[in-house]
């Protein structure tokens, strides 16, 4: 570098000054008085403030190689996608493309595009499950802090959900955020300095929801939240609960949303896959958060869709399946099937018992009261027995949830929430318990009875008989459950047992999705039996994951049953994963999963989307995935649900094209349907009647359905955001990603520069490789442990996927392992020669090769331009930016009489091989000559910067029009002349043979 002393002067952003004995770049918010700098090559993580009126601060200039900086023909790919990688700062309209690890589809840009045009962004994400919504989520978030329209995030979301959110944004979008968890909220606290919150407005969270909406930690998390929030799940934050805790917990989510809402400058994203449960007021306090008219406004109006299409976007699959016909892993298809059995005769027996004995005690209540607590307990007693006998003798010996109700309507309440799947309840996160049978005895009644021994007995005793005779017959119930335990009464064990040897025979990998916690331990525990006997040819990996156990628990015994052991050993490919419905939202395991079997039906088909989700979702390298649903044939309960919602909701889904909601009749119309079941048999006149009045609720509840249906069908294009021209965005996207360096450049620089730092690259069968990293530079070293942890697994596993464990390292251009790697290879490169080891420097500035590349003296020249962006905020200001961008450009001929290549042809020389060893000496001479000549083509490379930059606003323009965001002021003007980093000549290799015999 050479300097060059001035008077104090104001430096713009991106210009180059020199101090502190070293090369910075000056960066936005610099004054006069005092410096943010970066410093030349280095990383966010080194900004720092200098005083000019206290230290030594002078204009610099960037320096051209020196002659004996001369590298083979890898030196030139090496340099320039170590610099690449560096680049936090990309001079594209997407300012977050260069700090991310994912590639997103043309669809998750549209989310993008609609934030962009909101001076303060308020969106509701409602694709469908398994499309990515916590990408588009995160691209919004990711964009929003590098354009500085936020200082900091938070994500509220499920326990169970905090960790895979962290991971995912660190991940993916490099932003590294704080759990605040029960588990962490001491710790946290701790490491705060006294009398300060652990919330600061630039700080980045992923907090649950349910920790930080309690009083005591709520009003400190509002004062200090930061101003950009994302709530996932958020329809759980709206459901209609109006009984016991579920009523307070999501009381308390609302009103912490509302009062985060009601600050009108906060950005707020809104993401879940079912914003409508069927029922019109919980979506209207969902989408009112966003702006209060969404609350009131009529939706069959052409206004008022028009306004909720502008803070609403809800594509579904068929909206988006063309953005994956590039081979992109996404299942082309869902096969689904129903498989039936039918129930051994003992299974049999006991049901139509269990029914009589529903019969009998709803009739015998007395008062409307006790006729619901009755009511819910059979009905009860009825979905366990049809789930597995398992179940069944688990609610017999347990309490009735509704027996603590003090009228009909909260036995009603209860009863719906822990019997049934109402659609608008809570995240099944905790809701697989075996919901209870047994009642309190009857108590106070003065009739009097007939003993068994023939005397006369008050009422109290006439009870006390009956109640002992209730309890006996329950016990008996019990036992009878308790026999059908096994494949050979239980033939729905049986049926599953076949279906999943079937599947994993057929190469799947299935979930298998249980109501309850006592289902889910009953079928692995047989699962493994059938299917691991002893000599089995083929052992099958099983496990069973419910709501007993906590999030990360839940998270570990995934990772024992789908990833490597101890030994480093791969995942059985033959696998189960037996789960409740704890697993149905939030938890992505398409990577190790792939077919989904309904054990139990649900009672809403909302549920079974969900369950499928997990599977059937973008990063599904299986192109058709299984989903298939067991019912009992001749099981009354099962055709109930099968006939009333599943197959409705699937006929209606095949018709029209899309899955809508229950509407919020069918909850009255299967209490109709069940009442018909249970009351069956002997019925007055008026029962005869109410037969047909429960066919008729059942009918309007079809004619509701499909009414809905259509009318989404109507509006569904408005909501798809159709009219946005993505793929004219996403060609912009492609353009940016590009001069980033692609994920393969990547791959291949980071496995040549630790096979030339003596890291002994190795390819594993999963497509990545392993490094070792003890005969790494001890610089190099230190970093890498720094960023995997002391006690990482040696050798370092090396992913080819967006993320990777921890303690291993992701091939992404944002890995802290790769982006340290890319780090030393540049700083290596731009050091004094004699600084640095000769091994240590893979990557050099200057080359001389011959080769058959080229018929003519052609010169590689990589060059790094700065530019000053100045971008319209959402304030109506101008806020100033640095960018930097690498080209390659090359020319034949002389430096004096240069004939310039297109692009591709400049670029297409880095993958040059040499085919002539070149004499060290005759390169140094030639090379130095070459550089000596470089002023002559400055002002050329000056037009290109400036050409540059002309590209990168018209770029910058056609992106804010398309989203129809702010121009004025919007101006992309370079800095300084360009930085020459590299220069590499490459001379025709000799057609004739060599040697004395030539």
């Amino acid at each position: 570098m050479t300097t060059a002393a001035q008077p104090t002067r104001q430096y713009a952003v991106g210009s180059l000054v020199h101090a502190r004995g070293r090369e910075w770049v000056v960066l936005p918010d610099s004054t006069p008085d005092l410096l943010v700098l970066r410093p030349l090559g280095g990383a966010d993580d080194d900004i720092a403030g200098v005083l000019p009126g206290l230290e030594t601060v002078v204009p610099a200039t960037f320096a051209p190689p020196t002659p004996s900086d001369l590298g083979d023909q890898q030196a030139a790919g090496l340099l320039r996608t170590a610099l690449r990688i560096g680049f936090r700062s990309g001079a594209g309209p997407f300012r977050s493309l260069a700090s991310i690890a994912v590639d997103p589809r043309p669809y998750q840009l549209v989310p993008l595009l609609m934030a962009l045009r909101q001076d303060t962004v308020r969106l509701l994400i409602a694709d469908d499950v398994g499309i990515g919504k916590t990408v588009e989520a995160g691209l919004i978030a990711a964009e929003l802090l590098a354009q500085g329209d936020a200082r900091g995030l938070v994500v509220l979301c499920s326990p169970a959900l905090a960790e895979q959110w962290r991971a995912e944004l660190y991940g993916k979008f490099g932003v590294d955020a704080r759990l605040v968890l029960p588990s962490t909220i001491g710790r946290l606290e701790r490491e705060t300095p006294y009398g300060q919150s652990v919330f600061r407005p630039d700080g980045a969270y992923v907090v649950s929801t349910d920790f930080i909406k309690s009083p005591r930690h709520r009003e400190d998390f509002l004062r200090h939240c930061p101003d950009l929030v994302i709530v996932d799940e958020a329809h759980s934050c709206v459901s209609d609960t109006t009984v016991g805790a579920s009523a307070r917990s999501s009381q308390q989510r609302y009103a912490l949303l509302r009062a985060l809402a009601d600050r009108t400058d906060r950005h707020l994203l809104l993401v879940t896959a079912t914003p409508h449960s069927g029922k019109e007021e919980p979506f209207r306090r969902l989408i009112g958060l966003l702006d209060d008219r969404l609350a009131a406004v009529p939706f069959d109006t052409d206004a008022g869709r028009r306004l909720l299409a502008e803070f609403f976007v809800q594509r579904r699959r068929a909206d988006i399946r063309e953005d994956f016909q590039d081979g992109a892993h996404f299942p082309s298809s869902r096969d689904t099937a129903e498989t039936a059995y039918t129930l051994h005769r003992d299974y049999k027996k006991l049901l139509d018992e269990v029914l009589s004995y529903a019969r009998e005690t709803v009739r015998a209540a007395g008062g409307a009261l006790q006729q619901r607590q009755r009511w819910w307990s059979t009905l009860a007693l009825l979905r366990t027995l049809s789930s597995s006998p398992a179940a069944a003798v688990q609610s017999l010996n347990t309490r009735a949830g509704v027996e603590e109700a003090d009228t009909p309507a909260e036995a009603d309440r209860t009863g719906e929430r822990t019997v049934s799947d109402p659609a608008d309840s809570e995240t099944p996160e905790s809701a697989d318990a075996v919901p209870g049978t047994r009642l309190p005895t009857a108590t106070g009644s003065t009739a009097t009875g007939t003993t068994a021994t023939g005397t006369e007995a008050t009422g109290t005793e006439v009870d006390a008989e009956a109640d002992d005779e209730e309890k006996a017959r329950l016990v008996a119930m019990a036992e009878s459950a308790k026999k059908l335990y096994g494949s050979t009464r239980d033939a729905k064990l049986k049926k599953l047992i076949t279906t999943v040897s079937d599947l994993l025979d057929e190469g799947y990998r299935p979930i298998v999705f249980c109501r309850y916690i006592a289902t889910a331990d009953y079928v692995a525990d047989h699962l493994k039996k059938a299917l691991n006997k002893k000599g089995a040819e083929h052992p099958v990996a099983i496990a069973s994951i419910t709501g007993e156990l906590s999030p990360d628990q839940r998270v570990t015994r995934i990772a024992e049953l789908t990833g490597t052991d101890e030994d480093g050993n791969p995942a059985p490919e033959r696998r189960v994963l037996v789960a409740t419905d704890c697993l149905s939202e939030g938890v992505n395991l398409q990577e190790s999963f792939d077919a989904v079997v309904h054990y139990d039906l649900a009672w809403n088909p909302t549920r079974h989307e969900q369950r499928e989700g997990r599977v059937d979702r973008f990063g599904q390298r299986t192109d058709i995935v299984k989903a298939l649903t067991l019912y009992g044939a001749d099981n009354p309960v099962d055709g109930i649900v099968l006939n009333v919602l599943l197959r409705k909701h699937e006929r209606i889904r095949r018709v029209t094209g899309i899955s809508v909601p229950v509407p919020q009749e069918s909850e009255s119309a299967m209490q109709a349907v069940f009442e018909g079941l249970i009351l069956r048999g002997e019925r007055s006149a008026y029962e005869q009647e109410g037969l047909f009045a429960q066919e008729e609720v059942a009918e309007q509840l079809e004619i509701a359905w499909q009414s809905s249906a259509e009318r989404e069908k109507r509006y569904r294009s408005r909501y798809a955001q159709l009219t946005i021209k993505k793929d004219e965005v996403a060609a912009e996207v492609d353009e940016v990603r590009a001069a980033l360096g692609t994920g393969e450049e990547v791959r291949d620089f980071t496995r040549r520069a630790l096979g030339a730092l003596r890291g002994m690259p190795a390819p594993t069968k999963q497509g990545g490789f392993t490094a070792h990293t003890d005969a790494l530079p001890q610089g190099l070293r230190d970093t890498v442990s720094h960023a995997l942890g002391p006690r990482h697994p040696r050798p370092v596993v090396f992913h080819d996927a967006p993320s990777a464990p921890r303690g291993e390292a992701a091939l992404t251009r944002t890995d802290p392992v790769v982006a340290a790697v890319a780090r030393f290879v540049l700083d290596a490169a731009l050091d004094d020669a004699g600084k640095v080891p000769e091994w240590q420097r893979p990557a050099r500035r200057c080359g001389v090769v011959r080769t058959k590349a080229v018929e003519r003296n052609t010169t590689l020249l990589l060059v790094r331009h700065r530019f000053q962006l100045n971008l319209p905020a959402r304030d109506g200001s101008v806020r100033e930016q640095l960018a930097e961008d690498a080209r390659v450009v090359a020319y034949r001929g002389r430096p004096d009489a240069p004939e310039w290549l297109p692009e591709d042809e400049a670029v297409a020389l880095l993958e040059a091989r040499a085919t002539q060893n070149t004499d060290p000496k005759f390169a140094t001479e030639h090379i130095a000559e070459i550089l000596a000549a470089l002023p002559a083509i400055m002002p050329e490379l000056r037009d290109q910067s400036a050409e540059l930059g002309r590209t990168l606003e018209a770029s910058h323009r056609r992106v804010r029009t398309a989203s129809r965001a702010r121009l004025a002021g919007l101006k992309v003007v370079p800095q300084g002349d360009p930085d020459i980093l590299g220069v590499y000549h490459y001379r025709p290799a000799p057609t004739f043979p060599q040697g004395v015999g030539a």
